[in-house]
């Protein structure tokens, strides 16, 4: 009976410690966001409702002793009543060691019972706007996320439990890692040696027919005895390089681009270095689709060509031909945006980010000259998914001591690029900030007055129904803005993971619908959803506007022969 009496203290003073930890991290958050609030200039912010705090203080501490109760009970050799689990899609504590010992179990599920404490304060304070609102929440999930016990070597039982089966050899594993890491200025997601750009990954062939100081264009080789005879231009992001969309040959885009007949060009912008550092919006669209959309009609010699952007791509891509078409070039034929936007007025997390008093900031250090980096701009994307990006790989790198396993799109994630900082000042401006991209007349680019209502060709939108960067209720407000028949299409899944969805492997699915005159929510209840990829759905619409077929035509001409092989050496050069 001594012995369970002292076991029965042990877990109520560990209970009560518990609560008075997610106390006391809800009460430090309330004072942080008040310091934070002030600093900014604004007025700090006003107290949360006295009686919905108590409220929430009074379910905390019943739930914290619920638990202990339950742990008791299950020491005993009970059921346990009372069980917190982790969100869907949360793996930090799946192993079974976290529920192999009482201590364990208990200390897991007390820090979820903390996370959703501080959660549920943060919604009863009162915030400005819902911008003000969503950057609390973020906050919030930052340091909840932080203060894991899967994030420390005292509290994990995965780090005791390897080293215990590798007598020690996983702390050191660990040390290394984390010295490597640190040399590196980044955290490893996966084993970069297994990849090389032009040998395993980005290796459908083709060629470098065109380059200036911004990007290189690349053609690439027929893998049909036809093709149509007007070809396609690709604009990817120039936030990260493109080989997104050519990874492996069983999941590149761009190769099944040219297997469907298709001749394909691809813009493959410059990692910018300091030289490149003056460069601004302008320069993007003047030297990087205007350029690329004027050599491929000499090569090809046609009139037309049909053009896709992706993501940021999408926007420099659509900016552009609003351009041509004030000056009076109407040189594509057919668009197609993959989670892109448009209009900015709800831009998810990453828009929390960009406030008046931070960009000013960049705009006085970087705004005339100079680089954002890649770190800065890779820890942003990072954050936005921590637990999954951050803190997965401090647990598995430095405390069990292990090596991240090869994956291409990790290892693509982690080849960011530095962005110029006139680009990148007015780019947050004008398009995160003031949203002004989607209004006609408002904006001027390489000397035009832009109205994006004027593009009136055939589009194709892809929206990702979890992508956190593009909400696809934003992207679906592109069907107000174009001024062409739209074809809106819902991948499911995330931002890269639901573009590059192979149609072989038949994964996932996709929603359709095509009347897109009802709001988003409308759209989403009528449309019917389709298993597979999106792929298959986006060769058969884009396959009537390649027009007639015709044998192939060598790479480059006379005047604009092949400089080097695909994938050419800017999308080579890695950031400092």
């Amino acid at each position: 009976m001594a012995q369970g009496s002292n076991n029965n203290d042990a877990f109520l003073g560990s209970a009560m410690q518990f609560m008075q930890a997610g106390q006391d991290m809800a009460q430090q958050f309330m004072e942080f966001l008040g310091k934070t609030s002030g600093a900014s200039g604004a007025e700090p912010l006003p107290a949360a409702d006295p009686q919905a705090l108590t409220a929430l203080q009074k379910q905390f501490m019943d739930q914290q002793m619920s638990l202990w109760q339950a742990m008791l009970a299950k020491q005993q050799g009970q059921e346990q009543s009372f069980k917190v689990s982790p969100e869907p899609g949360d793996r930090r504590f799946s192993a079974p060691e976290w529920r192999d010992s009482p201590i364990y179990d208990y200390l897991h599920q007390a820090y979820l019972l903390n996370t959703q404490y501080l959660k549920q304060v943060v919604e009863v304070i009162p915030a400005d706007d819902d911008k003000a609102k969503n950057k609390m929440r973020f906050l919030a999930r930052q340091v909840a996320d932080a203060m894991a016990p899967s994030n420390f070597a005292a509290t994990n039982p995965e780090f005791i439990q390897r080293a215990l089966e590798t007598k020690g050899q996983s702390i050191t594993d660990g040390i290394n890692n984390l010295i490597a890491d640190f040399e590196k200025g980044r955290i490893s997601m996966t084993d970069e040696s297994v990849f090389v750009v032009g040998q395993n990954i980005a290796t459908t062939e083709g060629a470098v027919v065109f380059e200036n100081e911004l990007m290189q264009l690349i053609q690439y080789k027929p893998l049909t005895p036809k093709v149509g005879t007007r070809p396609l231009l690709v604009v990817p992001p120039c936030i990260n390089k493109f080989y997104v969309m050519d990874l492996q040959p069983e999941n590149s885009l761009i190769r099944f681009m040219v297997e469907q007949g298709n001749t394909v060009f691809l813009v493959s912008w410059r990692n910018p270095k300091e030289e490149q550092g003056n460069l601004r919006w302008d320069d993007y669209l003047e030297h990087g689709p205007i350029a690329a959309l004027h050599v491929i009609r000499e090569v090809c010699k046609v009139k037309q060509v049909n053009a896709l952007g992706f993501c940021v791509g999408g926007t420099i891509l659509t900016s552009a031909l609003a351009v041509l078409k004030e000056r009076g070039e109407d040189i594509v034929s057919s668009l197609t945006l993959l989670t892109t936007l448009l209009d900015f007025s709800d831009t998810g997390e990453i828009g929390l980010f960009i406030d008046e008093k931070g960009l000013a900031a960049r705009e006085a250090s970087i705004g005339n000259g100079g680089l954002l980096p890649a770190r800065d701009l890779q820890n942003t994307f990072s954050m936005l998914r921590a637990n999954d990006l951050v803190w997965n790989y401090v647990a598995g790198n430095y405390l069990k001591g292990q090596k991240p396993q090869a994956f291409d799109l990790l290892y693509w994630n982690s080849d960011s690029t530095n962005l110029p900082g006139p680009f990148a000042c007015w780019y947050m401006r004008n398009l995160y900030l003031d949203n002004s991209l989607r209004v006609p007349g408002k904006l001027q680019m390489c000397g035009q007055q832009v109205d994006l209502g004027k593009l009136d060709m055939p589009v194709y939108l892809l929206a990702t129904r979890e992508d956190h960067i593009v909400p696809w209720l934003s992207a679906y407000e592109s069907t107000r803005i174009l001024g062409g028949k739209t074809r809106f299409v819902l991948g499911a899944s995330g931002h890269i993971a639901g573009v590059v969805n192979p149609a072989s492997k038949n994964k996932r699915s996709y929603w359709v619908n095509d009347d897109v005159k009802a709001d988003a929510d409308g759209w989403l209840a009528a449309a019917e959803e389709k298993k597979g990829s999106w792929w298959t759905d986006w060769a058969t619409w884009i396959k009537p506007l390649a027009g007639d077929l015709r044998a192939p035509r060598k790479l480059g001409n006379t005047k604009y022969k092949p400089v080097e092989p695909a994938p050419g050496r800017y999308v080579k050069e890695r950031a400092v």
